[in-house]
Order: C-alpha cells, then sequence, then structure tokens
C-alpha cells in the first residue's frame, strides 16, 4: 500500500514539474494567451449581442405603446368632432332639456305602460347553479346551449 502511495505521488510530481516546465516554453504560453484572448473577445461579443437584444425589445415596446397612444389621440379627437356637430348638440338638448324641433311633440309614457312591455330578466337562481358547476362543466353547457341555440340554461 505505501508503495502504490508513493508511485502516485511520484507521478503527481511528474506531472506538476511537466506543466511547470511547459510554462517556460515561450509558445505555450503565446497559444494560452492567444486562447484566453479569444475567450474574452467572444464573451464581449455574446455580452454585446445580448445587450442589443434586449435594447431592441424596449424599443419594440416603446413603439407600441406609442401607437396605442397615437391611437388613443385619434379616437379622442373623433369624440372631440363628434361633440362640435349639429346632430350631438340636438341629441344633447333633446336628453338633457327635453327640446324637441319645431313641429315635434313631446308624449310622456306612464311608467305602468312602459314597463308592461319589458322583458324579464333570468333568475339568479338557474344563474347560480351554473356558476357553481365546474370549469369544465361550464365550458361544456356553454358549447351545448350554443349549438342547440340556447340563451341560457333554463331554455
Amino acid at each position: 500500500m505505501l508503495l502504490v502511495l508513493m508511485k502516485i505521488k511520484s507521478d503527481y510530481q511528474k506531472l506538476v514539474l511537466s506543466y511547470v516546465n511547459r510554462l517556460n516554453d515561450v509558445r505555450f504560453v503565446g497559444q494560452l494567451v492567444f486562447v484566453v484572448i479569444v475567450l474574452l473577445i467572444s464573451w464581449s461579443g455574446i455580452k454585446s449581442i445580448q445587450t442589443n437584444y434586449e435594447l431592441q425589445k424596449q424599443i419594440s415596446a416603446l413603439k407600441e405603446q406609442n401607437s396605442v397612444q397615437q391611437l388613443q389621440n385619434e379616437n379622442l379627437k373623433l369624440e372631440n368632432d363628434y361633440y362640435n356637430t349639429n346632430q350631438y348638440l340636438e341629441l344633447s338638448a333633446r336628453q338633457n332639456f327635453g327640446l324637441a324641433n319645431t313641429g315635434e311633440k313631446e308624449v310622456i309614457v306612464p311608467p305602468s305602460v312602459a314597463l308592461a312591455h319589458t322583458v324579464d330578466l333570468p333568475t339568479p337562481s338557474s344563474e347560480a347553479s351554473q356558476v357553481n358547476l365546474p370549469g369544465y362543466k361550464q365550458n361544456l353547457q356553454s358549447w351545448i346551449n350554443f349549438f342547440l341555440h340556447q340563451s341560457n340554461p333554463s331554455d
């Protein structure tokens, strides 16, 4: 056992000495420096590519926000243009002040007559039974209602 350990120790010392001797060789040191420089340049290139990619993502996100903001601005401009039309002024006068055009008559309908022609809303109990179902059953029931042209499960 001692002999094996001595053999391993001597082999290790020979290996270390061979590496130390290689460091004295100018060609080996030159190759080592060349490899280190190539690795540093590659690392720098990869970092710059990653930085450019992240900047492109930010630019595209900002361009998208800009286009959305432009669309909102256009919508507001169209809405402002609508508010300046005679049609809007007429509707606003009718709704807010009860005014009418010349020759028109205002008809006041009693609430009892108006409510006689309304449609009853579905009862909350049928909606509650639909909500208590698991998600996949609700989805299946919705598709069945769609294909059978039913507006709600109580039909």
